[in-house]
């Protein structure tokens, strides 16, 4: 008997496959139990769910496995990947959070309006990526936790505002403050993208060559405005930084699709890791793999070595 699986319960089931912590996970999985057709074809399925919700609530039971506690600038991971979003009073940084996401930061045009993290989520096709507004980066603000939060994201998404009179003095304390912890300007760990914006005000485009000629040599900044041209490819800039691929899955003698969520993997993993994000026991019994792509394959044969690329679609056959 097929499954027939509505709408709402794919949502949550892309909601769990994208999920980064157990509590995202448990309310995903409980979204999928309530939504999830009730007959005899989904049994199975419902009992796997249930299963793993079980497994979930045990591991949350134990001590220090409760989300209790937490210091009110915590924000729980949520989507494929987290970018914080810091810089400069005033750069623009609560309304490009506004702009890419459902989230609601204050938006003014003094400085320190922010006080905590906001989170939203930014979509980028059909995977989310979580953005993060913070508190500017200042000597009359700063706190240890923005630093530590910075570190322990993917990405740093720093900006600064190219025609503050401050400009010079901001990128110097900014830049002492990456140093004093140890992050790194280019490569490493966040990922660091800094954006010179506001060039479209008068004189914004000459003020971003001049601090591009005295600090490019340190870091790469990049021409921002939130309302050019930029703010569109951004999602897709920043989905490339996270190394991450999308991988689809066919079932054997279905029709090809990408309509389903996808299993988001770190680039360079394997058709037998894929499997794995599909379920545990493929890959012991993975035999080989089908895959579909808009650059080489179509339907080819490819073994567990295989390296998945973004946008695959992929059939594996098992024993």
């Amino acid at each position: 008997m097929p499954a027939n699986l509505t709408a709402q319960y794919r949502e949550a089931e892309a909601k769990y496959k994208s999920a980064t912590s157990p509590q995202e996970q448990l309310v995903a999985l409980q979204g999928m139990l309530r939504e999830i057709p009730k007959h005899k074809g989904t049994e199975k399925m419902q009992a796997d769910i249930k299963k793993r919700i079980a497994k979930l609530r045990k591991q949350s039971s134990k001590p220090g496995g409760g989300s209790s506690g937490k210091p009110l600038h915590h924000i729980d991971r949520e989507g494929v990947g987290q970018v914080i979003v810091c810089g400069a009073p005033n750069s623009g940084k609560s309304r490009l959070v506004a702009e890419l996401t459902q989230a609601t930061p204050e938006v003014t045009d003094y400085p320190f309006t922010t006080r905590r993290p906001t989170a939203g989520m930014m979509k980028f096709e059909d995977v989310q990526i979580q953005l993060v507004d913070t508190p500017p980066l200042a000597p009359e603000t700063l706190e240890a936790w923005q630093m530590a939060q910075i570190a322990n994201a993917d990405i740093a998404l720093l900006l600064f505002d190219v025609n503050d009179p401050l400009l010079l003095d901001q990128t110097d304390f900014i830049l002492a403050q990456f140093r004093e912890r140890g992050l790194a300007l280019t490569g490493g760990k966040p990922k660091l993208r800094v954006l010179g914006n506001k060039i479209d005000r008068t004189g914004g485009r000459a003020n971003f060559d001049a601090w591009n000629e005295l600090y490019g040599d340190q870091f790469e900044p990049v021409p921002f405005s939130i309302e050019g041209p930029q703010l569109s490819n951004l999602s897709r800039q920043l989905f490339a930084m996270l190394d991450m691929v999308r991988v689809y899955t066919k079932r054997p003698g279905h029709a090809l699709s990408r309509d389903d969520a996808p299993f988001v993997l770190k680039r360079g993993a394997s058709v037998l890791d894929a499997a794995a994000a599909v379920h545990k026991d493929l890959v012991q019994r993975f035999q080989f793999a089908k895959v579909w792509n808009s650059d080489l394959f179509e339907g080819q044969r490819v073994e567990k070595t295989y390296l998945v690329q973004d946008g695959d679609i992929v059939e594996i056959h098992s024993s």
